[in-house]
């Protein structure tokens, strides 16, 4: 019996859909897995990769809450989803023609991250939650998110070497800009890991006053505000398409909104429900800056399946 056409000659459009499915949970299980922390639900299920020694889902038990074991299983089986469509994702991306090489690279990743992302979550598991391992954790999951902005950015674009929409001092401002956005992300986890959200109540916290880890964090919010401005100043000038006009602004709205709900969070006492939006507010900006990374370049129109088809007709 032969495979549905969007099975077996996947169109552009359904790697596409499928990208976006991709980045959007991936995406959600940061959120998901900010919300195991805050609930204290990060031993929910104490051992990997079964939930309890001998059982692979929750069970009674006098010492772990059910809230707290449905809450972390949940986590875990979101996991299985997000690498169900990752691989589907690759797939499709692999049988779409023409066949792109980055396009095809990108969608591999984003399997093999899922399966990285679950290695390190056992580890985390393993070691108690200690708090290194949950900034590593975090910031894989960081990096699986940027790789899938870039990657639903190649569905719609060819595979030709990049050429700069904006001039060669702007592109470094935005690598700057990158390496900032980075370390604003460590210095949020470290900001986690002095505070009082571990995952456990039995969880050794980072020996480092909040107030400090929340300063560094703050200097390089500050920073990277600054350095989103001198962009958009030098944008003017550029003859900006309006792709990267629309990436620039909703970049600015996006740190904006992140910053607001970081500053109320913390002078709430970081409430759980403030915690679980700041995550969700970092992912947006994560995406946002891989987005004005991605229209400061061109990399060529989307190959025509048929223009694809008779030129390797031709080669052969």
């Amino acid at each position: 019996m032969a495979l549905p056409t969007w099975i077996s000659r996947p169109s552009p459009r359904t790697v596409r859909i499928l990208a976006i499915a991709v980045l959007v949970t991936q995406a959600l299980i940061s959120v998901t897995g900010v919300t195991v922390r805050v609930t204290g639900s990060g031993l929910g299920c104490p051992t990997w990769p079964q939930c309890f020694p001998g059982s692979m889902v929750p069970m009674p038990h006098a010492e772990v809450a059910a809230l707290h074991q449905a809450i972390e299983f949940g986590n875990r089986l979101l996991t299985g989803v997000v690498g169900f469509i990752a691989l589907a994702c690759f797939l499709a991306a692999w049988r779409c023609p023409p066949r792109r090489t980055r396009l095809v690279r990108l969608a591999l990743l984003m399997p093999l991250g899922v399966v990285a992302q679950a290695i390190l979550g056992g580890m985390t598991v393993l070691v108690d939650l200690a708090w290194w391992s949950v900034s590593v954790h975090f910031m894989a999951s960081a990096i699986l998110i940027w790789l899938a902005a870039l990657l639903v950015k190649a569905t719609t674009e060819g595979d030709r070497e990049p050429l700069g929409i904006v001039p060669k001092p702007m592109r470094r401002l935005l690598t700057a800009l990158v390496v900032v956005t980075a370390a604003v992300l460590v210095a949020g986890t470290l900001v986690t890991a002095a505070g009082p959200h571990a995952g456990d109540p039995d969880t050794p916290r980072l020996g480092l006053a909040v107030t400090t880890a929340v300063q560094l964090h703050g200097l390089l919010v500050m920073a990277y505000v600054l350095m989103l401005a001198v962009f958009g100043a030098w944008l003017r000038s550029a003859r900006p398409t309006k792709a990267l006009i629309k990436a620039y602004i909703t970049a600015c709205a996006m740190v904006l909104v992140q910053g607001a709900i970081g500053s109320v969070q913390y002078y709430l006492g970081v409430p759980e429900a403030m915690v679980v939006l700041h995550v969700a507010a970092a992912t947006g900006v994560i995406i946002t800056t891989a987005a004005l990374w991605t229209e400061s370049r061109n990399r060529g129109p989307l190959p025509h399946p048929e223009v694809a088809e008779e030129q390797e007709s031709v080669a052969v």
